[in-house]
């Protein structure tokens, strides 16, 4: 295909970067969606993602002839699937709590600490060394948490769970990778006999959103799986004809949007404390994004 160079190669497939740039986008104006379901309350909504991701996801593996994505067998190959599902479903479920709640801005500085994070659990977990740039963009990272902890009072509990469990979530992946869609699929699987067990008791208590929702509501909701599996797909796609690095460039699209709707959809207050932390973490990236230009361009070494 003329317009999908491989990874590693010089030059930028355009749809490539159209398809990453939709991805990020649609990342980060997904609060919209949580804000318009949120008469249901978010660990129902959770429950719901489950379950409706699991149907959106097999779908597209049946209908994509990909069944065998999903035949990697025996207990320890499913201990992997049960520790990134368990981390996807905290991330989930804090964010879906995050939106509904009004603090859409802690769910961007979230997304904004994450890749930091991730540099850091590749440290300490991997064995990967820090270049002084990335060094120095982490303690930045950390000095402004620190700085709207101490302001506030109190941690930014939702924005470090939300960086903390997606790059958890990438780590295990790294460490156990499995193709994407087939990944998600077993994912759901090991999620959905919980997610069933639990609707089933909200039903029967009667004390249930979902139980008492208009089928428009029903719908509204079944919409979960295809907003929460069509970035990824786009993002997995985007992958085959773009190097990391540059995929890595455009994350920021995500929680950027994410800020934007935060202060100027939702009027959530930005306050000289949040302001502080924010650009704490921003010149933090800066450096971050600067040694990854440095190594894209060989200047440093890989």
């Amino acid at each position: 295909m003329a317009d999908a160079p491989s990874p590693g190669s010089g030059r930028l497939s355009s749809s490539g970067l159209l398809l990453v740039v939709s991805c990020y986008a649609l990342w980060g104006i997904v609060p919209v969606y949580w804000k318009a379901v949120d008469v249901v309350p978010s660990h129902e909504m959770l429950i719901a993602r489950v379950l409706w991701t699991l149907v959106a996801s097999v779908l597209v593996l049946m209908l994509g002839g990909r069944r065998h994505e999903i035949g990697e067998r025996g207990a320890r190959a499913w201990a992997w699937n049960l520790g990134a599902a368990s981390l996807i479903a905290v991330n989930w479920g804090v964010f879906i709590y995050a939106v509904q709640t009004g603090r859409v801005l802690a769910t961007s500085l979230g997304y904004f600490i994450n890749p930091l994070m991730s540099v850091l659990l590749g440290m300490l977990v991997l064995g990967e060394r820090l270049s002084r740039l990335r060094a120095l963009s982490v303690a930045i990272a950390v000095a402004g948490v620190a700085a709207m902890a101490i302001r506030a009072g109190e941690l930014p509990w939702i924005s470090l769970v939300l960086a903390t469990t997606f790059a958890l979530y990438g780590l295990v992946h790294k460490l156990h990778p499995q193709p994407p869609l087939g990944g998600l699929v077993r994912e759901m699987l090991v999620l959905s006999p919980l997610a069933l067990a639990a609707l089933a008791f909200l039903f029967v208590r009667g004390a249930s959103a979902l139980a008492d929702a208009t089928p428009m509501a029903h719908f509204a909701v079944s919409l979960s799986g295809p907003v929460t599996a069509l970035p990824l797909l786009l993002f997995h796609a985007s992958t085959r004809r773009l190097p990391l690095i540059v995929i890595g460039m455009f994350q920021y699209i995500a929680p950027t949007l994410t800020f934007l709707l935060a202060t100027l959809l939702y009027d959530e207050p930005f306050t000289r404390d949040a302001a502080i932390g924010f650009s704490l973490v921003w010149v933090a990236l800066g450096l971050f994004l600067c040694d990854a230009v440095l190594r894209m361009r060989g200047i440093v070494p890989q």
